[in-house]
């Protein structure tokens, strides 16, 4: 009888603590539960670039103004699409990227009316820049890449590509034809250097090298901070010009289904951070390109800025190109564009 009261007493005890020790250890588990899984950030390149430091900006303000309750990790190098820029707004569309900031270059491979704001010479300054920006614009992009599968939430310019060479200035379309010009594999970039006369050439960056040191390639294309980092200087380039053909603005972006399952206040923490990140963004660049220009002046590199004259030539020689893709592009897009660059659109 006394054993049996016992077993009575330490029973509801030996029940407490089976249930305590229960709970502890749910406990993780339920707090794991409910830590979300961070959403994936994409940009072409790191920090160290205007591009990916306005999405390492964007990742941070989500995560900030949402109090942490929106974690995001950010993917730098283009390594959701296979290291390959042109195929970041695929990984984007298709999930494998929740958030992205792309270059129009890049993604015009997708999204074929952002090959508006690379027409040659359509938009040679900064000024030019800042009008294709405009509201009329801006909502002509979105809607092209809504189209394509896309969330856009902001658009920033990102400045002009240039053009290192190992001696020739280039002045006039004359001094581009024949030279082997390594470039971007994108269509417009190709077919715009093809109809100058170049041979444009697209391939890895350390047969560049061994190309530029052989004397076997004249000239690369491209940003000049990724000239400057490159030190193309140490491979034999001598001049670069800012000629203002090809311009770039960012697009910053929300995959489909990510972009639906937020809340309508997680959709606004997202978009305003996406928006302030923007707004940074064309200052960002022109300080980059900035420094960039001293350094390679600084390393002996001729930095020459193409003149008015010098434009309106390389404009008039590559208006077939020009007018080929205002075809493909959209004839009331460019139209479009073309009016806010001079001034008169709406």
């Amino acid at each position: 009888m006394h054993d049996e009261r016992s077993l009575a007493q330490l029973l509801p005890r030996a029940l407490l603590l089976a249930a305590l020790v229960l709970a502890a250890s749910a406990a993780p588990a339920q707090e794991a539960k409910d830590t979300p899984e961070p959403r994936k950030l994409s940009a072409a390149v790191g920090p160290a670039f205007a591009l990916g430091k306005a999405g390492e900006r964007w990742a941070k303000l989500i995560a900030e103004k949402s109090s942490g309750t929106i974690p995001v990790q950010f993917f730098p190098g283009a390594t959701l699409a296979s290291r390959d820029p042109a195929r970041e707004f695929i990984a984007l569309r298709d999930g494998a990227a929740d958030l992205a900031v792309g270059s129009t270059l890049f993604w015009s491979t997708q999204v074929v009316e952002l090959n508006v704001i690379g027409l040659p010479w359509l938009a040679p300054e900064d000024k030019d820049l800042a009008a294709m920006a405009s509201e009329a614009m801006t909502e002509r992009i979105f809607a092209a890449v809504e189209r394509a599968g896309a969330v856009p939430l902001a658009f920033a310019a990102l400045g002009h590509r240039a053009m290192a060479t190992t001696g020739k200035v280039l002045r006039s379309p004359e001094d581009v034809a024949g030279m082997q010009v390594r470039l971007a594999s994108t269509p417009l970039l190709a077919d715009l250097f093809a109809g100058l006369g170049a041979l444009p050439r697209a391939m890895a960056f350390a047969d560049a090298q061994a190309a530029l040191r052989a004397g076997t390639l004249d000239a690369q294309e491209g940003t000049i901070a990724t000239i400057a980092a490159a030190r193309l200087d140490t491979l034999g380039i001598k001049q670069v010009m800012l000629w203002g053909a090809i311009a770039e603005f960012a697009v910053f972006a929300a995959n489909r289904a990510a972009w639906d399952g937020w809340t309508a206040e997680q959709r606004a923490i997202v978009r305003d951070a996406a928006l302030q990140a923007a707004r940074e963004l064309p200052g960002l660049a022109r300080a980059e390109n900035d420094a960039a220009s001293l350094e390679l002046r600084k390393r002996g590199v001729t930095v020459t800025r193409l003149t008015a004259t010098g434009r309106a030539a390389f404009a008039a020689a590559a208006r077939g190109v020009y007018d080929r893709w205002a075809a493909v592009v959209g004839v009331d897009l460019v139209r479009a564009a073309e009016a806010a660059v001079k001034g008169t659109g709406p």
